[in-house]
């Protein structure tokens, strides 16, 4: 399996991202990698594919390189290095700031689960394929 191209989302940090130290807190960085991870998985996925399976994620690896502020967009992006191993794959994240500066770069780990059984399940070739470019 080839990498994926990469998918982009654009956020914009309001009042309730920021913590006490006027920044988007770390809590929230973990949300938007989420947001940014279902979103790429409802743009790729068929009707069928997001019925029928859930992702969750079973590890976060998280650089944090710079701050944002209240008010500041970052885009995030976001693709699969390489094809799944059983019911798992790794994702890549980054966001960027709109100085061009990389102010978050993580790799997670997702596992496929089957919604009718609640049970982790090897991804289908089907499903990974909808992540190749």
């Amino acid at each position: 399996m080839s990498p994926t191209p990469r998918f982009s989302l654009s956020i914009t940090a309001g009042p309730e991202a920021i913590d006490e130290l006027g920044h988007v807190n770390n809590a929230v960085w973990v949300r938007w990698i989420q947001d940014v991870a279902v979103a790429h998985w409802c743009a790729v996925a068929t009707p069928e594919q997001q019925a029928a399976y859930l992702w969750v994620v079973t590890r976060h690896e998280i650089d944090y390189r710079g701050n944002v502020s209240v008010g500041e967009t970052v885009l995030g992006e976001t693709w699969i290095p390489e094809g799944p191993r059983g019911a798992r794959f790794d994702r890549m994240m980054r966001f960027t700031g709109a100085d061009g500066r990389v102010k978050v770069d993580a790799k997670t780990t997702w596992a496929l689960i089957d919604r009718a059984s609640g049970r982790l399940l090897r991804v289908p070739a089907e499903v990974a394929a909808r992540f190749v470019g």
